[in-house]
């Protein structure tokens, strides 16, 4: 599935709501409270409040998870679904950043954006704050897929 436009990547995020998942070894303790909604917003606001500059990282961060629902859904292969979903709308660094976080670390690229992914998805819901709503991400997910669009007409 591709997503075409930032409205069908916010239905799908919304749809996170209530979608609960098994965290990866390292990853936040069974039992954890917080949805795939959740946990996207917190992982996008660890970002954003590391690397305020990076808006790619920070929506690699919110998006990383739209994979368990999309076709055929669940934990194997997660992380290839949802970047082969974001890849055409939101650019290649997003989506190799996607692919990569649920990679073992011997597969995947030594990067500090990777590491501080995985570092933000592991650490999210630890405190427990609220992250704000989807919403507030429409503007920075429209900047971002702009300038991949941009982009793409260049090459």
């Amino acid at each position: 599935m591709e997503l075409r436009s930032v409205e069908e990547l916010m239905d799908l995020l919304h749809a996170c709501r209530g979608v609960r998942h098994s965290p990866g070894p390292g990853g936040r303790r069974p039992g954890s409270r917080a949805d795939l909604h959740e946990h996207a917003l917190q992982t996008a606001a660890l970002l954003r409040r590391g690397r305020p500059a990076d808006k790619e990282l920070q929506v690699a961060g919110l998006v990383h998870g739209i994979g368990r629902l999309l076709p055929p859904g669940g934990e194997p292969g997660h992380a290839e679904r949802a970047a082969d979903a974001v890849r055409s709308l939101l650019g290649e660094r997003v989506a190799a950043l996607i692919r990569l976080h649920a990679a073992p670390a011997h597969d995947a690229y030594p990067d500090d954006d990777l590491t501080a992914l995985r570092q933000a998805a592991d650490g999210a819901g630890a405190a427990g704050a609220a992250a704000g709503v989807v919403e507030d991400w429409r503007t920075v997910l429209e900047l971002v897929a702009a300038r991949n669009s941009r982009l793409g007409a260049v090459d």
